[in-house]
């Protein structure tokens, strides 16, 4: 709602941010997808961790440039630019912290975490390709402005938020030794951090200004 307002208006300056967030996006994909891959996959970890933390620094840079070129629009500019600017500072650290939780599923596989042949890797993959997919499609949504996929997939969100913290609890409540609970328990919770996040993102299209990040909450608290 708060940004529907802004579709490409001509202002040079908030098109750049704008196509910032959705590199900072694509790279956050990318992020996940390789640290899955390390932990998922069967991919070697030492191949992997250069391109993440390149990809990492990538994004961290963006985030600087971001709000740098904010600071610098808000001083010279009023009036209709301003709720775009408070929006934009508001959702780039949820951008930012995307790839944040990439690293830590990365870390995992890094620490001797190998979900390649586990029993349960069918699931695994598939919770990885549905978070991959909300990456892809948050982006898409955001620069569209398109409100109803926005509830959908914030719909979707909660969805994938009741079946990590599921698979928390049954992790949580089994027998099973701490070398299978600890990481998969690690990884839902990485998961679910990316998807709450996400869902931050997706608030900007369809909330007003005073409510966004509220996604980020339980949603017995939000509102």
């Amino acid at each position: 709602m708060v940004l529907r307002f802004f579709r490409g208006g001509g202002d040079d300056t908030l098109e750049r941010v704008e196509a910032t967030l959705q590199r900072m996006l694509h790279d956050d994909r990318h992020s996940f997808d390789a640290a899955a891959s390390a932990l998922i996959g069967g991919a070697d970890p030492d191949v992997v961790g250069p391109d993440l933390r390149a990809t990492d620094r990538r994004v961290n840079a963006a985030e600087r440039e971001i709000r740098r070129e904010l600071v610098v629009h808000a001083s010279v500019q009023t009036g209709p630019d301003v709720p775009a600017i408070l929006v934009y500072m508001s959702i780039v650290k949820d951008v930012e912290r995307i790839g944040d939780y990439a690293k830590n599923i990365y870390d995992l596989a890094a620490e001797g975490a190998d979900f390649s042949s586990a029993p349960d890797r069918d699931e695994l993959v598939a919770v990885r390709d549905r978070v991959s997919h909300l990456i892809a499609e948050s982006a898409r949504v955001f620069a569209e402005r398109d409100t109803e996929a926005a509830r959908d997939l914030i719909a979707e969100g909660d969805r994938l938020l009741d079946t990590f913290d599921e698979a928390i609890g049954e992790l949580v409540r089994s027998d099973r030794p701490s070398s299978y609970g600890v990481p998969r328990a690690l990884f839902w919770r990485y998961c679910k951090r990316v998807v709450a996040h996400l869902m931050n993102v997706l608030s900007a299209v369809v909330m007003p200004l005073d409510q966004l990040d509220y996604f980020d909450e339980d949603r017995t608290t939000r509102g």
